[in-house]
């Protein structure tokens, strides 16, 4: 089993890629936010999670397992955030001028978030997403299903980092 060393630290998390839920412990440097930390300089290649639950979606049944670790190449992953409750502030001033937050669903692999992405009051959705050119997007005050697990009730999160280029956005009425 791993030993964290010194300087790290491991948060308890959930990654998700187009076919794979993994819920464990990710491990980075303790000075680092972990629900910005995707978007620092210093992300490695693979995202090392210890004590991972891995949910496997395909042909049509879900496949559970678990290990001691597992490295997931961060190339893949299109959604990740902190297990609430979480203590890590948001992303953004409340104060600063020119945005609004659009209420939209974004489909992640099985899974649909339901939040609201913050996006610039002076152009449209569309010119805004276009503009936007970043790695990694929050969309906040998500609630997180997935249509293939009607057992799972809605996870209620503050903000989730989510690959842009590897989701659809659907606009919801206001």
């Amino acid at each position: 089993m791993y030993t964290l060393a010194p300087g790290e630290k491991s948060s308890l998390v959930m990654a998700y890629t187009q076919n794979m839920l993994v819920r464990g412990e990710v491990v980075n440097a303790e000075n680092v936010r972990v629900n910005t930390w995707l978007r620092t300089q210093g992300v490695p290649e693979y995202m090392h999670l210890l004590k991972p639950q891995v949910l496997i979606f395909g042909s049509g049944s879900v496949k559970t397992m678990t290990y001691s670790e597992i490295f997931v190449p961060v190339a893949t992953v299109i959604g990740f955030h902190p297990i609430p409750p979480t203590e890590n502030p948001l992303d953004y001033a409340d104060d600063e001028k020119n945005r609004v937050m659009v209420p939209v669903t974004a489909l992640v692999g099985t899974f649909m978030f339901k939040g609201k992405l913050r996006i610039s009051s002076l152009s449209g959705f569309g010119a805004s997403i276009e503009l936007a050119h970043s790695s990694w997007t929050s969309i906040y005050e998500v609630a997180v299903t997935n249509p293939y697990l009607p057992q799972m009730q809605p996870l209620h999160v503050p903000m989730i980092l989510m690959s842009p280029k590897q989701v659809s956005l659907a606009l919801e009425a206001a």
